[in-house]
C-alpha cells in the first residue's frame, strides 16, 4: 500500500517525500562535469507547447492533483548542456522558471500560474561511478528504486534516503532525503559530496558550477545550501554525488558508501478502533512516544529500526504499525517482539501481528504511488512524546465525528540514531535533535468539497501546537518543520500565530546564512516560490 493511497482513502506504509529541484551562481569560473565517455547522447532537448499531445502527461506529473501548472511551454532536458540552454532562453524571455524531476512536490512551487517554464528533468537519471572525485555520481531524474537498484548490483552499496521507490533524487536530496536506513547511516546528505548546479548571475548568464564538501572550494557555500536547503532557492541541480565522509582512502567503490543488509525483516501490528477507547489510544501513544525517547541514540541495540505509526482517523477502522529492522534471525526477532509489546502494553488489546524476511533490493523497492490525488500535508519533528494534551487532541479529531467521516492520518514516522550525531550547523538541515517525525495527512477524490478537510487538518495541526502559537516552534515539544513536506500555512499569519517566521520552522539558525548563499548565487532571484529563501535586506 502506499502513502498517495492513504491520502485517496487507503492506509498504508509510505516513503520520504520530495518537492522540486532548483538553486544559483558565482563569479568564480564555473567548473562543469563531463558525461561518462561511453554514455549515450542525451535525450532532449525537447520543447512541449500547449499544443503538443505530451503537454498534459508533462504538467500532470505532480503527485498531489489539487494543483495542475499551465506553463506556456515544458522544456524536457537530456544534460546539464541543455538546462543551461534551456534556463538560458527563460531569463532571456523574462520567464519565471520551476522545475520538475520526480514530481512530489506536496505545494503548488512547480505547478503555479506565476511559473511560464517549467523544465523536466526525468530523463537525467544517469547512476554511475566518477572514479576522478572517488564518488557516485547521480542525475535529478532518477527515481530512488532505481538508484538502490543500480548501486546495490554494481557495487553492492546504497545511500539511505527515502522509502518510496518512485520519489525522484532530485528534490528529496535538496530537503535532507532520510527514510529506513537513516537511524543507522544518517541523512542522504550526510553522505553528499558534490553537487553541479546550473545558476544565473546577476547579468543573466546561465552557467552550470560544481560545489564540494571540501572547505577550501571556493564554491563551498553552495554545497552547503544543497545539504537541506530545500528546492527552488538557488539554481537547477543537474547531478549530485555521493561519498560516506569516513570512508577509507582507498580506491574501491564498494568501500565508499554503506552497504545496505542482506535481507531484512519486515513488520506489522494493527488495533482496531472498536476495540479501543480514550484510556487505550492514550496509552498506545504514549508507550510509543516513550520508547522513542529511550531509544533513539545513535549507539541504540534499535538504530536499524524503522518504524510508522499511522494513527488513522475511525473511518479506517484500525491504527497500524509498520516497519523494519535490518537485521534477521532470532536476535532480530526479539527487538521486534519487545518493541510491539512495549508499545501496547497495557493498552489491553492485544494487535493483529506479521512479519516477513525479505530481501533488502526487495524491500527497498515494495513500496510504490498510486495514482495522483488531491491532499494537503503538515508536518513536525518531535523531540520528545506529544504530552497527554496532544495525545488527548489526537483522540478527539481522530475519533471524534469528524473522524468517522473523513479520511486523514498522524503518522508518527521514526527518526534519529545517526541522523542526531552530526552538528545542527554542519549541513542545512538544522533539526539534529529529533526522534519522530509527526506527518498529519488528508486527502480526496477530485469530484469532492476539499473545504471540510482543509478545516480538519488546519484545526488538528492548529490544537495540536496550541502552547506554541499554532505551529511546532524549535524548542518546545517539536523542534519545527520538514521542508521536503512544505505548507504555505505556515507562511499564514492567520494560522501561525506564534511570532515566530515561518523559516525559522525550517531552517532554525542556518536561515541567515542561507540568505547570503542565496544573494551570491542567484542575486536576481530567478528561482523562487512561496517558501523559497528570501535575499536579505
Amino acid at each position: 500500500m502506499t502513502r498517495r493511497g492513504l491520502l485517496a482513502g487507503a492506509a498504508a506504509l509510505g516513503g520520504a517525500a520530495a518537492g522540486l529541484t532548483t538553486q544559483g551562481v558565482a563569479a568564480t569560473p564555473a567548473v562543469a562535469a563531463s558525461p561518462p565517455h561511453d554514455s549515450p547522447p542525451p535525450l532532449g532537448p525537447v520543447k512541449v507547447d500547449p499544443d503538443d499531445p505530451r503537454y498534459r502527461s508533462l504538467t500532470r506529473r505532480g503527485c498531489n492533483a489539487r494543483f495542475v501548472g499551465k506553463p506556456d511551454y515544458v522544456r524536457v532536458v537530456g544534460s546539464t548542456e541543455q538546462v543551461v540552454s534551456a534556463v538560458q532562453q527563460a531569463v532571456r524571455e523574462g520567464k519565471r522558471i520551476a522545475v520538475r524531476s520526480g514530481g512530489h512536490c506536496f505545494e503548488n512551487f512547480v505547478d503555479n500560474p506565476s511559473v511560464r517554464v517549467l523544465i523536466d528533468t526525468s530523463s537525467m537519471s544517469a547512476v554511475s561511478y566518477d572514479a576522478q572525485r572517488r564518488a557516485f555520481a547521480v542525475e535529478p531524474g532518477a527515481l530512488l528504486g532505481e538508484v538502490y537498484r543500480k548501486l546495490f548490483l554494481g557495487w553492492g552499496v546504497t545511500i539511505p534516503a527515502g522509502a518510496t521507490a518512485e520519489v525522484g533524487v532530485g528534490g528529496h536530496v535538496l530537503g535532507g532525503g532520510y527514510g529506513a536506513l537513516s537511524r543507522r547511516y544518517g541523512l542522504s546528505v550526510d553522505h553528499l559530496y558534490a553537487v553541479e548546479v546550473v545558476v544565473v548571475d546577476k547579468s543573466g548568464k546561465a552557467r552550470s558550477v560544481v560545489a564540494t564538501r571540501d572547505p577550501s572550494d571556493p564554491h563551498h557555500d553552495l554545497w552547503w545550501a544543497h545539504t537541506g536547503g530545500g528546492g527552488g532557492n538557488f539554481g537547477i541541480v543537474t547531478r549530485y554525488w555521493f561519498r560516506d565522509p569516513e570512508a577509507p582512502k582507498g580506491t574501491d567503490p564498494a568501500q565508499l558508501l554503506p552497504r545496505p543488509p542482506e535481507s531484512v525483516t519486515i513488520f506489522s501490528a494493527s488495533w482496531s478502533w472498536k476495540d479501543l477507547d480514550q484510556r487505550s489510544f492514550t496509552q498506545l501513544v504514549r508507550n510509543h512516544g516513550r520508547w522513542y525517547e529511550r531509544n533513539s541514540g545513535p549507539g541504540s541495540p534499535y538504530a536499524g529500526m524503522f518504524s510508522v505509526l499511522m494513527l488513522n482517523t475511525r473511518k479506517y477502522g484500525e491504527l497500524n504499525l509498520t516497519g523494519l529492522l535490518d537485521s534477521t534471525g532470532p536476535e532480530a526477532q526479539r527487538l521486534i517482539d519487545d518493541y510491539v509489546a512495549a508499545v501496547g502494553r497495557g493498552v489491553g488489546v492485544r494487535p493483529t501481528r506479521g512479519h516477513e524476511v525479505t530481501p533488502w533490493l526487495e524491500a527497498a523497492a515494495r513500496v510504490q504511488e498510486s495514482e495522483p490525488a488531491p491532499f494537503k500535508c503538515k508536518a513536525a519533528y518531535l523531540r520528545k512524546r506529544f504530552t497527554d494534551r496532544q495525545i488527548q487532541v489526537g483522540y478527539e479529531q481522530l475519533a471524534g465525528k469528524a473522524g468517522g467521516e473523513l479520511e486523514g492520518s498522524l503518522w508518527l514516522v521514526s527518526y534519529g540514531g545517526k541522523v542526531n550525531s552530526v552538528p545542527s550547523d554542519a549541513t542545512a538541515v538544522a533539526q539534529r535533535d529529533s526522534i519522530l517525525k509527526a506527518v498529519y495527512m488528508t486527502g480526496w477524490k477530485a469530484q469532492t468539497d476539499p473545504e471540510p478537510r482543509l478545516a480538519w487538518i488546519r484545526d488538528f495541526y492548529r490544537a495540536m501546537c496550541a502552547d506554541s502559537g499554532g505551529v511546532p516552534v524549535p524548542g518546545a515539544v517539536s523542534d519545527g518543520s520538514f521542508i521536503n513536506y512544505p505548507d504555505t500555512d505556515l507562511a499564514d499569519p492567520a494560522l501561525n500565530t506564534s511570532g515566530t517566521p515561518w523559516h525559522t520552522l525550517y531552517y532554525k539558525d542556518n536561515y541567515a546564512r542561507l540568505q547570503r548563499i542565496k544573494a551570491r548565487w542567484d542575486p536576481r532571484d530567478e528561482f523562487r516560490h512561496a517558501l523559497s529563501i528570501r535575499p536579505p535586506k
